[in-house]
């Protein structure tokens, strides 16, 4: 072993970090592209916000026509007036959310108990999780309030009497156990079942379940059947605390004149401009450091709009290319969704695929028929009646589905079988492909399917 000196040549791409900047703003969703600019926007003093005169002019309001609008539409109560006496509470206006907890709490005031008790119910309250389970042990809320366990205990049992049933469970068996008790049902079968065999349930193994309490199959798959209806998580139904958070489409694509037409989403970001009060400390050059500083600044603010521009141009001539290809799923509708994939949009427009990747990562459309995602609209293909023509895989897995719909439960269709029926209509595709496509959309094997 020595240490020698060599000369090599080679070719490689370094990205600078306008170049990273660039990448990042193109795959940013429409909601993280927002939080960039409101953060260059307060860290970069040469960039000003400028708004168009249509949202200049949205802030002056026509009462009038705002009045006839809201009549029109039955918005107002007029109509309904019938007579002077009747009074209208100004609170029946109010939209309130009532979450879970606050629906216990209400449940709670009104109970006959002691205050020890309320007490440590509430307390209990507010350690659900947004699952409606208990996130604490007994022993832990016992310690925190230093409150004997039996009092504890008991103040449980309180709140799992309280609506919705199951809630305050400390696991999936008690939940279920609360809903059977509260619906009167007390069958050493019924808790056996669900204390042992719940994974039995979801692999449809009631054979292993019949044998172990000696009953037949049929017995035991309908008390499956029931369980399968109770609630596993208590808190469905129920504001938890988690505000939705809406879509916001890139682009709108509208049919006018028979023609499509995108209309990219103006509002998801502020027009950016560069201040011009900074444009007279370079004009006057005196303070080099300023002069420096502005510069700087001047050019990142610069690349922002233009990478933004960038991003708006790339989606743009992407989406071109997909109404191009996708004219009859627009038309139509997702039966006549086309195989279509990234490398054939990238050949088109000269653009690597990675790009194409990045340019349509987590962006939605607004369409006639809804907001989609635009990753969607690219799916593969299978062969169908010869070379030239091929099935997206959207068009096989409803397929597939069909022929699972219609089969007979009792001797349900192998993916084997699903396999060389489709074969036999003209659709290439091999048994593992039948099974990847099923557990995609959520459809169990044959044997988890079987009826007894």
């Amino acid at each position: 072993m020595d240490f020698n000196l060599n000369i090599s040549q080679e070719q490689k791409l370094i990205m600078t970090p306008q170049m990273q900047l660039s990448v990042k703003i193109l795959q940013l969703s429409s909601y993280e592209l927002q939080k960039l600019v409101e953060k260059e926007i307060q860290e970069n003093p040469l960039l000003e916000v400028k708004y168009g005169e249509n949202r200049e002019k949205s802030n002056t309001i026509d009462y009038k026509k705002m009045i006839e609008y809201l009549e029109s539409d039955n918005y107002g109560y007029y109509g309904n007036y019938k007579s002077d006496d009747e009074e209208v509470s100004p609170f029946a206006f109010i939209s309130e959310k009532k979450s879970l907890k606050e629906y216990l709490f209400e449940q709670l005031c009104y109970l006959n108990e002691k205050d020890s008790i309320k007490f440590i119910g509430e307390y209990i309250i507010e350690n659900i999780d947004d699952r409606g389970y208990l996130a604490e042990t007994l022993e832990n809320i016992q310690n925190q309030l230093r409150m004997p366990l039996d009092l504890v205990e008991e103040a449980l049992e309180v709140i799992q009497s309280l609506e919705p049933d199951g809630i305050c469970a400390r696991d999936l068996k008690e939940c279920l156990r609360i809903q059977c008790e509260k619906r009167g049902l007390y069958d050493t079968i019924l808790f056996g079942i669900i204390d042992n065999h719940l994974e039995d349930i979801a692999e449809n193994k009631y054979n292993s379940i019949a044998r172990s309490f000696n009953i037949d199959v049929k017995k035991a798959q309908s008390y499956g059947d029931f369980i399968k209806t109770l609630q596993p998580k208590p808190s469905r139904g129920f504001y938890t605390g988690e505000e939705v958070r809406y879509i916001l489409p890139d682009a709108y694509i509208k049919k006018l004149d028979g023609e499509y037409h995108i209309i990219m989403n103006e509002e998801l970001t502020p027009r950016l401009t560069i201040n011009n009060l900074y444009k007279g400390i370079i004009n006057n050059g005196e303070d080099k450091q300023a002069v420096e500083f502005v510069k700087d600044r001047l050019d990142s603010a610069t690349f922002l709009i233009k990478s933004i521009e960038q991003r708006k141009s790339t989606i743009y001539r992407v989406l071109e290319k997909i109404i191009l290809i996708q004219k009859d799923y627009f038309d139509h509708g997702q039966k006549y969704l086309k195989p279509m994939t990234l490398k054939e949009i990238a050949d088109v427009l000269e653009m690597h695929e990675s790009t194409i990747s990045r340019a349509i990562r987590d962006k939605y459309i607004h369409t006639d028929k809804g907001t989609i995602k635009i990753r969607d609209l690219f799916t593969t293909g299978l062969t169908f009646k010869g070379a030239e023509d091929s099935l997206s895989t959207v068009e096989v897995k409803r397929k597939i589905e069909d022929l699972i719909n219609k089969e007979d439960k009792s001797n349900p269709l192998s993916d084997q079988n699903i396999a060389d029926t489709l074969k036999n209509n003209g659709v290439n595709i091999s048994r593992r492909t039948v099974a990847k496509y099923r557990e995609e959309i959520g459809i169990k094997s044959s044997k988890g399917r079987k009826r007894y």
